[in-house]
């Protein structure tokens, strides 16, 4: 899940609210931790990550719960979405960071192959292998060296909608990709756009055609294109590159067309939708877009925002495409100690509990007690999501290399971009993608 930033603060105000939790932390009392009667008193572990807005803020919680239990003091300094690069030039300038929270799993090969991971302990290891489902654990490993804990999943065929649209529209949730689209035009006829689309933002793109791909063309063909076993001009691509331009090309179904799509970024997308102004009636991404729903605009889930599942394709199977935020830590770190106690804390429930309990969040811990999720539809799917074990298929952008699935500007980001803004033509963004692809497989 690389991505997910949830608001458009600067980073000065990022910066700002980081110094206001330090202090609230460092003024907190706290109970004796697993760690001793903190023993990590004195020392501050630094966590670097995307997350922005409600989900930093909420991120920041279970932070606060670790420093309760070890006494380590904890700063987040956010990547912005470029995470390799930023990670790259801190290293570079001697500034490395204790812990960063990756969001790809191309790019957590990418920093094992540097050299620049240290495995994972034999305790967060053992404690992660007992309540990780087997994919997640081999999502983490490269080389048959387990680095990446992921702490933070995302069920990314999910699409949220206004009830109250649906109402005016006299439309119910759809079944299938094509009654979808026949309700989102009717949405349309009523008064308001199908999708708000997040153009702006390319891996929100990606993820529109994993989904279509995943049920279209089947789990084998999404591995085999996800490794680019098979090239990115097989036709099984420029099919469900078809189906993308069905929607990517209908003004009724695109709110403000392709221009304004790819003006409107990931937090724009899910405002105007739940926001005051309502400018769409859907908006597909992950379940994280009912957190910030919740967070940001006091909707209240399962009543004032309600999802569906990605439907089916072409008499497919309903995908289940997941993303997911792996902690690791860096052997440039300068507390090393502490990183690692941090991650071993990540790995149990407890600490997916504090997240869990604020909202907009889903953990691949199978131990976390249902309970602990704030309401019923988070909780719903969280069981989906643990329930589906080794059959969930990891984001195919997350997997590729950076320079291929997770760069702003490059590669499939960019390349789904200019197929919003012009979608005529699905074989030649097809034969564009493979170029991108087999040089970025290659370097």
């Amino acid at each position: 899940m690389r991505r997910h930033s949830t608001n458009r603060r600067t980073i000065a105000a990022a910066s700002a609210a980081i110094t206001l939790s330090l202090a609230a932390t460092a003024c907190g009392g706290g109970t004796t931790g697993p760690a001793g009667d903190k023993a990590l008193s004195g020392q501050t572990v630094t966590v670097a990550g995307v997350w922005t807005g409600s989900e930093q803020k909420n991120f920041r919680k279970v932070l606060d719960a670790f420093t309760e239990q070890t006494g380590a003091k904890t700063v987040f300094v956010p990547t912005g979405d470029n995470v390799s690069t930023f990670v790259g030039s801190k290293i570079e300038g001697g500034n490395a960071p204790d812990v960063v929270m990756v969001p790809q799993v191309g790019v957590l090969q990418q920093f094992a192959k540097e050299g620049w991971l240290e495995p994972l302990s034999a305790k967060a290891s053992k404690t992660a292998s007992a309540n990780l489902a087997e994919v997640w654990k081999n999502y983490g490993t490269v080389d048959k060296t387990y680095y990446g804990l992921y702490f933070k999943a995302a069920h990314k065929s999910t699409v949220w909608y206004s009830p109250s649209a649906f109402e005016q529209a006299g439309v119910s949730e759809p079944k299938s990709y094509k009654d979808m689209l026949t309700a989102g035009r009717t949405v349309a006829d009523s008064g308001l756009p199908a999708f708000s689309v997040a153009g702006e933002d390319g891996w929100t793109l990606t993820d529109w055609f994993e989904n279509i791909y995943l049920s279209q063309a089947g789990p084998e063909k999404y591995d085999q294109l996800a490794q680019h076993k098979i090239k990115w001009t097989d036709e099984s691509v420029v099919k469900a590159l078809t189906t993308l331009a069905e929607v990517f090309k209908d003004k009724r179904l695109v709110a403000g067309g392709s221009s304004g799509a790819l003006r409107t970024d990931f937090p724009a997308s899910v405002e105007q939708v739940f926001g005051p102004e309502p400018k769409a009636g859907m908006v597909y991404e992950g379940d994280f877009v009912g957190g910030i729903a919740k967070d940001e605009y006091g909707k209240k889930l399962g009543e004032d925002a309600k999802f569906f599942p990605f439907p089916a394709v072409d008499g497919g199977k309903a995908p289940v495409v997941s993303g997911g935020d792996a902690a690791v830590a860096l052997k440039d770190g300068k507390n090393k100690k502490a990183a690692m106690q941090l991650l071993e804390f990540l790995a149990t429930p407890e600490a997916a509990s504090v997240w869990a309990g604020a909202g907009g969040f889903l953990s691949p811990n199978k131990d976390v007690d249902p309970a602990a999720y704030a309401d019923d539809t988070t909780r719903e799917t969280a069981k989906s999501l643990v329930g589906a074990g080794d059959t969930v298929r990891f984001d195919m952008s997350d997997q590729a290399p950076a320079a291929f699935g997770g760069t702003k500007g490059a590669g499939e980001w960019k390349l789904l971009q200019d197929f919003l803004r012009d979608s005529s033509d699905p074989k030649a963004t097809a034969a564009k993608l493979e170029a991108a692809a087999a040089k970025a497989y290659r370097n």
